[in-house]
């Protein structure tokens, strides 16, 4: 099939070039010139693991291609996937200008009948919307055209996205109309043969069902957060407790982690966005809030537990940070409980030696050049000599490391984990003063 990509974002790219490794011929338009010279060479500007690779080998094989041509991409396939940004704006609410701006880019150059596919995160009834908008175009043309538009929602994890395409629990398509749901099962066969994996609904349900699981997921990690602040006050360990209803298969192991709070492209944004359509149609979402509102204030608890340990005396101190990314395998710091902390030690007076395998570049290009952040080229120069250690992302690599030797390297062996990577024992029999979360 011949398909469009409109947006070379994470989820834009990661689409375009898993259903042209399928065997799809794929063009994919973005306004960016820079990126999409750079996408057309093989440079890829996220860090997703596999990606890179496999978008050079589309390329070459010329399934693949990069367009800021808007009017040839419209002419190019028959399936048009929007996926482009709705960030927050200043209310929570998503801000639909990019979606109704490629709508009105397709009403304006489609000569035949095209399947519009919204794969951006939009909120219930943007279906309608870019429906109305082409409609419109189409009647400022002066012309007649047939046409669907769809709800497909993505469910990609950064950091395993290709596996999440390639091999999804399920494929949500919200239409009515079996002409697209045709050209839609024809497009996703590839990764239809082991089951059946298409779920086909209403277009309203479909966008809910997005919302819906980030919110679910993002609610799970906030109760684990307030069990291990209820677990610290009342003397339990928060990791028997997680095991202990883990267990249990109604519950399950995932997603019950207990941390220093969730960020991201997608829970933070898409948890507001959900709350906020619930304000306009009068319905308060109060679980939505107190997630929202508990993630907040968990950010903030590594700078808490810091301060204390130093009775509030911060200024001049080196603090050494592991773990820069919202989460593994990603270079993206959108929302990222790293920030906060570095923010609130700044404010302090302290000096930040920092260090994560692939999010310095993007640390760099957030806060530029300063005198009290440091980025340390090796996990071990972020801990020498620092009066404290502050664990921000489970990377792999920090996992299995010499506890001894992170103490004597630093000026005070004080670890702060936000993410329960070490045994607390261990941790105090190499004389660390440890502090994790809810243990």
């Amino acid at each position: 099939m011949n398909i469009t990509i409109f947006g070379t974002g994470y989820v834009g790219l990661v689409t375009g070039t898993c259903l042209a490794d399928a065997g799809h011929h794929v063009m994919c338009v973005d306004v960016d010139k820079a990126k999409i010279d750079r996408l057309n060479e093989g440079i890829i500007p996220i860090f997703e693991p596999g990606l890179e690779q496999m978008v050079r080998q589309n390329v070459e094989s010329a399934r693949l291609s990069f367009t800021t041509q808007s009017e040839e991409a419209v002419r190019f396939g028959t399936l048009q996937f929007i996926a482009v940004g709705t960030p927050p704006g200043e209310d929570g609410s998503a801000d639909l200008q990019y979606v109704l701006q490629v709508a009105e880019t397709i009403g304006r150059h489609m000569d035949d009948y095209k399947v519009i596919i919204n794969k951006s995160t939009v909120p219930v009834g943007t279906a309608e919307k870019v429906q109305a908008k082409i409609a419109q175009t189409l009647q400022e043309r002066g012309i007649e055209l047939d046409y669907d538009v769809c709800s497909n929602p993505e469910f990609l994890k950064e950091g395993a996205a290709i596996e999440d395409f390639t091999r999804g629990a399920r494929i949500v398509v919200g239409t009515h109309s079996e002409k697209a749901i045709k050209l839609i099962r024809e497009c996703y066969a590839p990764y239809n043969r082991n089951r059946e994996k298409i779920m086909v609904m209403d277009v309203r349900s479909a966008e809910l069902t997005k919302y819906a699981a980030n919110a679910m997921l993002a609610t799970k990690i906030s109760f684990m957060n307030e069990m291990a602040n209820l677990a610290e006050r009342l003397g339990a360990d928060i990791e028997q407790v997680r095991q202990g209803i883990g267990s249990d298969p109604r519950i399950g192991y995932h997603f019950i982690y207990p941390g220093c709070g969730y960020g991201g492209s997608c829970f933070p944004k898409d948890v507001q966005a959900l709350s906020r359509t619930a304000q306009q149609v009068g319905y308060r979402a109060e679980m939505l809030e107190a997630v929202e509102a508990i993630n907040e204030r968990q950010k903030h608890t590594l700078f808490e537990k810091l301060s204390k340990a130093f009775n509030g005396e911060l200024k001049g101190k080196k603090i050494g940070v592991w773990g820069l990314a919202f989460k593994p395998n990603t270079d993206d710091m959108r929302e990222a409980p790293s920030r906060v902390l570095m923010e609130s030690l700044w404010e302090a007076g302290a000096q930040v030696y920092a260090y994560d395998p692939e999010a310095m570049p993007e640390t760099r290009h957030i806060y530029g050049d300063r005198d009290d952040l440091k980025l340390c080229e090796r996990m071990e120069d972020a801990v020498e000599g620092v009066d404290a250690l502050v664990i921000c992302t489970e990377w792999k690599q920090f996992r299995a490391v010499n506890l001894q030797g992170v103490s004597k390297a630093m000026k005070t062996p004080v670890v702060i984990d936000g993410r329960n990577l070490f045994s607390p024992l261990a941790a105090k029999e190499a004389g660390i003063t440890y502090v994790s979360v809810g243990r």
